[in-house]
């Protein structure tokens, strides 16, 4: 699921350019970016990926009482979630990001409310070296303006092992 309002706030913009070690001032300093050709602040380029922060079912988010990745004994913080296939509950994923891609139709500015759509794009399947077969997945998510103008198109890859890959 994707948050379906992602309003796009100056601050927001601001702490993401410096999270990501991206310093210019187009991304923070309103008075320096209305000399630019974009006129105005606008959002970095991979800044779409922070619309998570408004999902409310983004299974990365911490949770009040409940175990999170990095908080706890084990590796995750979270207890082991599937079966091995000898019964016995294994620790760890089969799955990664493997790409993202972005297509912009214009920046992204300070102010502005944008909305979300996202829908199952290709499958598709390789055989992998150790992991048996490869499980590829796309997302496509499009970013919308307020007049539905379309902003950005990101599109993810994931990609699940048909068995846990053990280090070696």
């Amino acid at each position: 699921m994707t948050a379906p309002r992602f309003p796009i706030e100056a601050g927001h913009i601001m702490v993401f350019a410096r999270a990501i070690g991206d310093f210019n001032p187009v991304y923070f300093d309103p008075t320096y970016a209305a000399t630019t050709d974009v006129g105005g602040i606008i959002a970095p380029p991979t800044f779409v990926q922070a619309s998570a922060q408004y999902d409310p079912d983004y299974p990365l988010r911490p949770h009040a009482g409940e175990p999170w990745i990095g908080s706890g004994r084990t590796a995750s913080g979270k207890p082991p979630r599937r079966e091995n296939g000898d019964g016995n509950v294994a620790a760890g994923g089969t799955g990664l990001h493997a790409e993202q891609h972005y297509e912009y139709y214009r920046p992204i500015r300070s102010g502005e409310v944008l909305t979300l759509s996202a829908r199952l794009g290709e499958t598709w399947t390789k055989e992998g070296r150790r992991g048996g077969q490869l499980q590829f997945r796309e997302t496509i998510t499009e970013f919308r303006g307020s007049d539905g103008e379309l902003v950005v198109i990101a599109r993810s890859i994931g990609v699940r092992t048909s068995q846990r890959v053990e280090r070696q």
